[in-house]
């Protein structure tokens, strides 16, 4: 396999049909599809459109106002429901039945982090304002599937740390770490790039990926330690590294779709980067904190939210 080859050049409908129909892969995707319309959609629906049996919160910070509403970040941002699937896509068309296990083990733990941060939700919901803005297709989906109370902790960001990370772990299981190098970064950046649009795009707080950055860390603190998590708030906000390999040769990254180098050039001042980033640390911090008290993982979220009720 070469190592130019590129995650996003993958098409993830044949993860969608490859586990649809494989009879070892299925019950994974099965139970992943269930878990994310039970917990993401069949709760948000429910609760609007019976509203009152969950409370709500309005999670947004002061630090919000300074991030500009960028609408062709939205791009970006839709990218997080085929991010995952798309790295399928590479490792069953690369791998083909040598990455069967991999992969029906990421399906179901997909499902389970869903079923995690609903732990979250099903106790409080959470939400923004986000502007009424449809002059965008893309954003008419969102207002149209999307009734936005789960912001804390954001599922999008979850995923795409998850997804990241679970890579570069995949890679090692397969003993194609050296192989995948420029693959993994390629991955890590596409990360740090939804995380940034989600906020660009205004479906987020800043207090949401404190929250995420918190939840995957509970949810997996040996994939996703603090040390990691900290490293991955540092890297938010800034320019992209150039893919250059790590002999100076040729750039193995062939292209990187969604990543923030592909928008209009979006960038904060350096003032306000410091001071996003430092709250976002300091709230995971205080959460990990509080989670040395509490008897659950998601109470320092509703500790954190029940001021903030509407």
């Amino acid at each position: 396999m070469s190592s130019r080859n590129s995650v996003y050049n993958e098409n993830p409908a044949y993860a969608f049909f490859k586990t649809s129909f494989c009879p070892s892969l299925r019950p994974g995707f099965r139970f992943c599809v269930s878990s994310i319309f039970f917990n993401f959609f069949f709760r948000q629906y429910r609760a609007a459109l019976l509203p009152g049996r969950v409370p709500v919160s309005n999670v947004e910070h002061p630090l919000d106002l300074k991030i500009p509403f960028v609408p062709s970040w939205v791009t970006i941002y839709l990218d997080f429901s085929t991010f995952w699937v798309r790295m399928l896509s590479f490792l069953l068309r690369q791998y083909g039945r040598r990455s069967f296990t991999v992969v029906r083990e990421f399906t179901y733990s997909m499902g389970k982090l869903y079923a995690f941060a609903a732990e979250a939700y099903r106790k409080n919901f959470s939400t923004t304002s986000r502007p009424f803005y449809i002059s965008r297709p893309r954003f008419f989906l969102i207002h149209l599937v999307d009734p936005h109370l789960m912001c804390i902790p954001s599922l999008h960001v979850m995923i795409v740390i998850f997804t990241y990370k679970m890579f570069a772990v995949i890679a090692r299981t397969l003993g194609e770490e050296d192989k995948l190098k420029a693959q993994i970064e390629e991955m890590k950046q596409g990360a740090l790039a939804i995380t940034q649009a989600v906020v660009f795009v205004k479906q987020h707080s800043v207090n949401c990926i404190a929250a995420a950055l918190y939840a995957v860390t509970c949810f997996d603190s040996s994939l996703f330690p603090q040390e990691e998590a900290e490293a991955f708030c540092s890297l938010l906000f800034g320019q992209a590294p150039d893919p250059v390999g790590p002999a100076g040769d040729a750039r193995l990254l062939t292209n990187y779709k969604v990543h923030p180098s592909a928008s209009p050039k979006t960038r904060l001042p350096d003032s306000v980067q410091a001071e996003i980033k430092a709250h976002i640390v300091n709230l995971y911090r205080n959460f990990l904190a509080q989670k040395t008290q509490a008897k659950t993982w998601e109470e320092p979220l509703l500790d954190f939210m029940r001021p903030l009720r509407q």
